[in-house]
Order: structure tokens, then C-alpha cells, then sequence
């Protein structure tokens, strides 16, 4: 031990700890940074392409795909508003069918601040269309009790499929698809999936750009800095991630034609260190009919069948394709909803570990196996206790590396480490962050004007960028207690009628 200074080997193995974990904060945070410029440029091409999409006449003598778009819906005031945006899409109309899934425990008991059940808004939504429109809109409710999963699943039973798209269709030329009912989608992007598929690139899934900022003129200034970097979460790692990975599975593809052997011998490796999960966002998504049937509908084993969907794709060797075009969505007004909102997408977490379990015992492979561990390391045990972890070993790294003064390279490292993952965090999370969804906005399906115009906004944006994931840390710690002091955590859905 007199090589490192009579530091003694517990305080070197704390200063590796430290090292190693600052070491990766400040990786990931730069892995953040090159995939929201990623997405972004996947935006921008998008978007300045959409004038060679074929029309809404094209679409219709070429046989374009059909669109089933499934809306889910419970005490939703404002669905009226998704609705209209859903049917002003540039689509042949007779190729496009609106279901709103809904609960008919909602229309024998109504919301009391609400005019009329979900339900009869949109019906009288509806009664106000064009009748040529009218047949595109219908309704559904539910009987029994059930989460948003089985709304989904109610509307997609056959008897269902046959009254909207007739006893004819083509379950592999009809596409899924599903938002919210506080979702505020782009006209085109039915026209650009089916110019994919027209083309011969259609996917068996899609999953689309989706920004929390529908309501951000609502918010206060904690409220839009959390909407922004709910917001980042999408572009940074969700869409990012599937752009990154068809490319590395196309990089595999060419691999395995040069040298099928070696592709062969590397392929476990490959697998498991360099394939990543799909992560599905549950609105401006797409999965193709015969897909979802293949997979007995959308999970219901867990409180969000969303993620569970993507491993579900994932576990069956279906990739899923990014969608470049925006949808807008709300985020919750209240930082009490916002807590909520994360306590059931940790909870969902929670039981994403059991499907995952599952599919790796039904098939052990490398990526299933990759999937599980990664899914426990990064979000069963990461998600509550990062807020914490980081801050600590970083200023843990800091302190180490006067331990080892005597070593330039160890101190060097020890020093360097924390400083890159704090100014990192401080200028992708509050700054770069910021400029890349405001250069966003002009694409967006709604004017949101997303600027910090004062110095106090700017400030508040670039230094408060962490007060998102502080929230999501205690909807974690929130499931964690519950489950803890009383063995279950029933996951509330947000709130839209009580703003």
C-alpha cells in the first residue's frame, strides 16, 4: 500500500467505486446528447420530406394500408379535441376508423364534474360530423371492470373488427393504432407509414416522436421545466434508441452475409452487450394487426402494457421501426399528479420483471437474457436510488482524489470525472435540451410556444433541470413503501377532470 500514498485498499476500492460510476454518468449523459441530436435530425428529414408523400387520392387508388386507431378512454372532458385532430388526418376516410374504448361502469356513473360520461361526449362529438365522417368515429364500452389494456383488447375483439372494418379485411394490411385521449397528433402521419409500406418498408411496429407539452402554457415554472424534460426522456433515449438499434442490427445483417460463421460465434455477444430494448410509449404508436393477434392482443400482466409490448415485440425478434413524425400529449398539472403519473410507470416496471423472467425461460437466449438484466440494473434498482447514488459518488469522487494526490493520473481522473457528469448535466439536460425541442416547435401540430424569454426563466430551465427526475424518484419511493408496508400499489390513472 505505499504505492498509493497509505490511502489503504478500502479507500482505493471506494475511489474505483466512485470512479466507475462517474465514469458512466458522465457516458450516458453524452449518449443523451448525441441521441437527441439524432432524433432531432430524424425530425427535420422527415418534415422537410412530406411533400413527396403520395395525397390522400394516391393513397386511395394504390390500396394503402388500413388504420384502426384505438382511443382508450376514461372521464376524459377534452376528448372531443383528440378526436377532431385524429379525423382531420390527410387519409382516404374509408381507410381510416376512430374506436373510443371506454368503460360502461363510466356511463352508469358519470363523472360529477363532468357534463356527460366520456362515452356520450364522443357520440355527440360524432352527431356533429359530416355524415360521410360519422362512419369513420364509433364506440365502445367495455362491461367489466379492467385496465387500459383490456379497454384495448375489448375494442379489438372479432365481432368488434367486423362491424368497423367489415368481414373482409386483411389483418396484415390493417395497422393498430393507439393515443391518448389528451393526444394531439400530426395529420400526416398515416400518410407517412403508408408510403413506407407502399415502398416495401413497412415495419410490424411503429413508435412515434410524442412531447408532453400539449398543456405547457398551463404550467407554472417548475411545470414547464418538467414538461421539457419529460419531453427529452422521448427524444433522447425512446426514439433514439430504436433509430440506434435498426442501424446496429443492419451492421450485424452485413456481417453475417460477408461471414456466417463468424456471425455466428459473436452473435450471443452481440445480443447480449449490444442490443437494446424497444421502449413503447403507449400513444402515437402502430403495431400491425396480425402482430398484436400473434401476441393475444396488448399485454395485460402488468399496470403498463406499453413497455410490456415492446419487450413482448422485442422477445419475438420484431423490431420496431421510429416514427419521425410529433404528437403532443399533456403533462399533469400538479406536481402530486406528476408523482402519480411516475408511481405507475415504476410500477409497471415492477411488473415487467416477472414477463421478462418468463420469456427468458421460454427461450434463454442472449438478448432475452440481456433484456432482464438490464431492465432489473437500469430501472427496478436505478430508478429510486439515482436522485441519491450520484450526487453522493460524485462528491465522493471528488473527495477521493485528494486521498490519492500523489498519483497525477489517479488524481486526474478522480478530479475530471465528477466535473465532465456535472457540466454535462447541466448542459444537456438544461441547455442543449432546451434549444433542440424549441427548434422542434415549428413542426409541432399545435402552436406551443416552448421559449424562455426572461433571464429568470432561463435560469430557473438551466438549474432546475433535475427537479423532473426528483419527482419521478419519489413515485418510485412511493410504489417501494407501499408494496413494503402494505404487500400491493394499485396504480391510479391521471386525473383530467379536476384541473
Amino acid at each position: 500500500m505505499d504505492g498509493l500514498g497509505g490511502a489503504g485498499w478500502f479507500w482505493f476500492g471506494a475511489f474505483v467505486v466512485a470512479l466507475l460510476v462517474n465514469g458512466r454518468a458522465a457516458f450516458k449523459l453524452f449518449v443523451d446528447w448525441k441521441g437527441m441530436l439524432t432524433t432531432c435530425r430524424f425530425v427535420e428529414d422527415a418534415y422537410a420530406g412530406l411533400d413527396a408523400l403520395p395525397d390522400e387520392a394516391a393513397l386511395e387508388r394504390a390500396a394503402a394500408p388500413v388504420f384502426l386507431h384505438l382511443v382508450p378512454a376514461w372521464e376524459e372532458p377534452t376528448i372531443a379535441e383528440t378526436l377532431a385532430a385524429l379525423l382531420a388526418s390527410r387519409y382516404p376516410h374509408r381507410r381510416l376508423h376512430v374506436v373510443v374504448a371506454t368503460k360502461a361502469s363510466e356511463e352508469a356513473a358519470p363523472h360529477p364534474a363532468m357534463t356527460a360520461s366520456t362515452a356520450e361526449l364522443a357520440r355527440r362529438f360524432r352527431d356533429g360530423l359530416p355524415p360521410w365522417q360519422q362512419k369513420t368515429l364509433s364506440v365502445v364500452a367495455m362491461p367489466a371492470a379492467g385496465s387500459k389494456a383490456h379497454q384495448l383488447n375489448w375494442a379489438l375483439r372479432p365481432e368488434t373488427l367486423g362491424v368497423t372494418l367489415g368481414d373482409t379485411y386483411d389483418p396484415r394490411r390493417v395497422y393498430v393504432g393507439v393515443s391518448d385521449a389528451d393526444s394531439l397528433p400530426d395529420g400526416n402521419v398515416y400518410r407517412w407509414i403508408a408510403a413506407e409500406v407502399l415502398a416495401g418498408r413497412g415495419a410490424p411496429a411503429y413508435q412515434g416522436v410524442t412531447l408532453s407539452l400539449a398543456n405547457f402554457a398551463a404550467h407554472d415554472a417548475r411545470g414547464r421545466v418538467c414538461a421539457i424534460q419529460q419531453s427529452s426522456i422521448f427524444i433522447r433515449v425512446s426514439i433514439a434508441r430504436l433509430i440506434n438499434e435498426a442501424r446496429r442490427v443492419r451492421w450485424f445483417a452485413v456481417l453475417a452475409a460477408r461471414s456466417p460463421r463468424l456471425a455466428r460465434a459473436v452473435r450471443p455477444v452481440f445480443d447480449f452487450c449490444f442490443r437494446r430494448s424497444q421502449i413503447c410509449l403507449g400513444h402515437n404508436q402502430f403495431v400491425r394487426l396480425d402482430v398484436l393477434q400473434a401476441l393475444g392482443g396488448f399485454p395485460i400482466s402488468g399496470a403498463t402494457e406499453d413497455s410490456t409490448l415492446g419487450y413482448a415485440l422485442g422477445a419475438r425478434g420484431l423490431l420496431m421501426a421510429p416514427l419521425p413524425l410529433l404528437e403532443l400529449v399533456d403533462l399533469p398539472e400538479t406536481k402530486d399528479k406528476m408523482v402519480r403519473q411516475n408511481a405507475r410507470w415504476y410500477k409497471g416496471v415492477l411488473d415487467d420483471v416477472a414477463f421478462l423472467w418468463r420469456a427468458w425461460r421460454a427461450a434463454p437466449t442472449a438478448f432475452n437474457a440481456a433484456q432482464l438484466c438490464r431492465h432489473i440494473g437500469n430501472k427496478v434498482l436505478e430508478w429510486p436510488i439515482a436522485a441519491v447514488v450520484y450526487p453522493v459518488l460524485g462528491f465522493l469522487g471528488w473527495h477521493l482524489a485528494y486521498r490519492f494526490a500523489e498519483h497525477p493520473v489517479l488524481f486526474a481522473l478522480g478530479i475530471a470525472f465528477p466535473s465532465i457528469s456535472l457540466g454535462l448535466t447541466i448542459w444537456v439536460g438544461g441547455i442543449v435540451t432546451q434549444d433542440l425541442i424549441e427548434s422542434l416547435a415549428r413542426y409541432f401540430p399545435r402552436a406551443v410556444d416552448v421559449r424562455r424569454t426572461t433571464l429568470g426563466q432561463k435560469f430557473v430551465g438551466t438549474f432546475r433541470c433535475q427537479t423532473y427526475w426528483l419527482l419521478a424518484t419519489r413515485g418510485a419511493w412511493r410504489v417501494l413503501w407501499a408494496l413494503a408496508t402494505t404487500g400491493r400499489f394499485d396504480p391510479a390513472k391521471t386525473d383530467r377532470v379536476t384541473r
